[in-house]
């Protein structure tokens, strides 16, 4: 099968070309129909070597849609033929966070060598993907491949980071979405759907701040050095009631700390190096700061029951496999508005 790899630390994904996989005991075999590209795979492809808990070559791809191709041995739940998402952050299934559905917080993943599809185990950028367990497939029930399959990271995350918090957007508050790329215009779909707060949204570009107003911001600025003082304007001086940063880079960080309101909630979802102090005075009384990772299988569900009612939509451009390195290319360089999807 074609597959695109991370092949050594410090260079770009390469086509290579492996045999197909064939399902172990209690695996699928899933045919893909879609798998997403995401900001972290960049990141994974620069780290320094020793830094990461797994060595490369790994096929990448951590999001995924397919078509149940085949069961190992004593694998039950779906079918020949199903058509599902695959849900990512694989835990040991045993655990309380596990029994609880929250494998995204499962404490024994690492020490155990369990790792997501693409960042350690196999991913989606291939023609056929092994998942581990039956319980890591989701149905789509008749949703468009290209257009679920970001919605296992793309919108699991934001999903997660907003029903955690919605408790703290009550009506008459305001929601701070910085940076509108895959995730970010999402999010802002995610809480125009949960919650009844006010949402401004915020990025560098015009064409980001369209594709916010489009997802339903009600507010859409430009982060420049004016952002403090016109969310300081919007707010009343007050602060807003939740802060989503999805591009935690220093200066985003530092936006997002000075927009919290006291006894609001600062979630930070990027991996831009960014970070917030969190002391006596350093933020107003009362804030809290999370980093959320992925989301539940039930947010899973959730994410994609609000896509079947027509509630989220994913701004897609699709590619092939052998068009893949191209695609991380422009992501890199900043020339993907929504999420790249490849297409086996």
């Amino acid at each position: 099968m074609k597959a695109v790899q991370f092949r050594a630390h410090g260079r770009g994904p390469e086509l290579v070309t492996l045999p197909d996989p064939v399902p172990g005991p209690g695996q699928v075999l899933l045919k893909v129909t879609a798998a997403g590209i995401c900001h972290s795979d960049l990141s994974l492809m620069a780290a320094e070597p020793g830094t990461l808990s797994f060595a490369p070559p790994v096929t990448l791809g951590h999001e995924a849609a397919g078509v149940v191709e085949e069961l190992g041995p004593g694998a039950a739940g779906v079918a020949v033929g199903d058509a599902v998402a695959v849900y990512g952050p694989w835990g040991c299934g045993v655990c309380r966070a596990c029994a609880a559905g929250r494998e995204n917080y499962c404490p024994h993943a690492a020490a155990l060598g369990i790792r997501p599809p693409g960042l350690g185990s196999p991913g989606a950028l291939a023609e056929y993907l092994i998942v581990d367990r039956p319980r890591h497939l989701a149905p789509l029930d008749g949703l468009d491949p290209v257009q679920a399959v970001p919605l296992t990271d793309a919108g699991l995350t934001p999903y997660h980071a907003v029903a955690e918090s919605r408790h703290r957007l009550p009506p008459g508050s305001t929601a701070v979405v910085i940076g509108v790329g895959g995730l970010g215009h999402l999010a802002v779909q995610i809480l125009r759907a949960l919650t009844p707060a006010r949402v401004i949204a915020l990025d560098v570009t015009e064409e980001r701040l369209s594709l916010a107003r489009s997802s339903g911001a009600h507010e859409a600025l430009l982060s420049d050095d004016a952002a403090p003082a016109a969310l300081s304007g919007l707010t009343g001086g007050m602060g807003a009631a939740a802060v989503y940063d999805f591009v935690a880079s220093p200066a985003t960080t530092a936006l997002a700390a000075g927009a919290v309101a006291a006894d609001g909630h600062l979630a930070v979802l990027g991996i831009g190096r960014g970070s917030v102090p969190v002391a006596f005075g350093s933020l107003r009384p009362g804030v809290t700061v999370t980093v959320p990772y992925w989301g539940t299988r039930q947010d899973l569900l959730d994410v994609l029951a609000l896509a079947r009612a027509g509630r989220l939509s994913t701004r897609t451009e699709t590619f092939s496999l052998d068009q893949a390195p191209e695609a991380y290319r422009r992501l890199s360089e900043g020339g993907i508005v929504g999420r790249a999807v490849v297409v086996p």
